[in-house]
């Protein structure tokens, strides 16, 4: 594996609790890595050889923003190119979001800004405009990531990483629970491949502040706080993991069928179809499909 992108979920805390979220994200939820965690990472990352891009997700990354400013810091001083995604509550005024973004500025080469009707009522637009004119002020690279209604017929398909732009819905996390219904459900026999993701070779992996490396949200390959990071990818025989294997011969059908799962109604798209069945085997993997935030479970610790 040649992993050349390392996604950082911050911290599943969200200060908005948006019906698409893959993650999750709520100010209910739980979970945020430390400045230390981040350096154990960035090390092992360089270790690798392979890494060009870090990014700072979440949950909402600004809500923690002494760790994410030194995280940039860090990755930064590794020659890492940078990234981060955020929602932009934090952009109220142009001046005020100049002050909170200066410190990235030289930095950051991708900030990308989620903004549609999941995440604020048409009064509070304005704050991605102003964060995107405080970013231009000072040079930052910047872009609007939007996701469409699910009934929007002109949307282009997501990808794992969501393109800026306006993106279909993907049925992943709390989108299952809450715009699922909205759409034409489809027999789960004709799901018969994973279309968002590589799972045999992927470009990106996300890592969660417990340490989980996830190849999709909610299928880990490992802990890179037990384990580094270049043996977990040098281990990976994607046709023998237990979630990624029957993916790769016949995508979520084929989950239901090797495990004899009861999904047998109708989805939404073949990630639907995936997130009900991992939910059905996530007692039986329980190291695998972890942690409990990407699977709509409040954790206080």
């Amino acid at each position: 594996m040649n992993i050349s992108g390392l996604h950082l979920l911050l911290t599943f805390e969200c200060n908005l609790e948006c019906n698409h979220c893959f993650v999750w994200g709520s100010p209910r939820q739980s979970g945020t890595m430390t400045l230390q965690q981040i350096q154990e990472i960035l090390g092992q990352a360089k270790e690798m050889g392979t890494v060009d891009w870090i990014y700072f997700e979440g949950g909402e990354p600004f809500l923690y923003y002494g760790v994410l400013r030194n995280g940039v810091e860090l990755a930064a001083s590794h020659d890492f190119q940078v990234g981060i995604v955020s929602n932009g509550y934090w952009a109220t005024d142009v001046d005020d979001a100049v002050t909170c973004l200066r410190p990235f500025t030289g930095l950051v080469q991708d900030l990308s800004i989620s903004s549609d009707s999941y995440h604020w009522s048409k009064k509070l637009e304005q704050r991605t405009k102003n964060a995107v004119a405080a970013a231009e002020k000072l040079a930052i690279p910047v872009g609007v990531i939007s996701v469409a209604q699910p009934e929007a017929a002109n949307a282009d398909s997501a990808t794992g990483q969501i393109p800026v732009g306006e993106s279909a819905v993907v049925f992943r996390g709390r989108a299952v629970e809450k715009l699922a219904a909205q759409t034409t459900q489809r027999d789960w026999e004709q799901y018969t491949e994973c279309p968002f993701e590589d799972l045999r070779e992927p470009e990106r992996v996300h890592v969660d502040p417990l340490g989980n490396i996830h190849i999709c949200q909610g299928i880990s390959l490992g802990n890179v706080f037990n384990e580094p990071l270049g043996k977990i990818f040098e281990q990976y025989d994607p046709d023998a993991h237990p979630i990624t294997g029957p993916l790769l011969k016949g995508g979520p059908a084929e989950l239901v069928r090797r495990y004899g799962l009861g999904c047998k109604q109708g989805y939404s798209d073949a990630c639907h179809l995936c997130c009900e069945a991992r939910g059905e085997l996530r007692a039986r993997f329980p190291e695998t499909l972890t942690p409990d935030q990407m699977y709509g479970v409040f954790t206080d610790f």
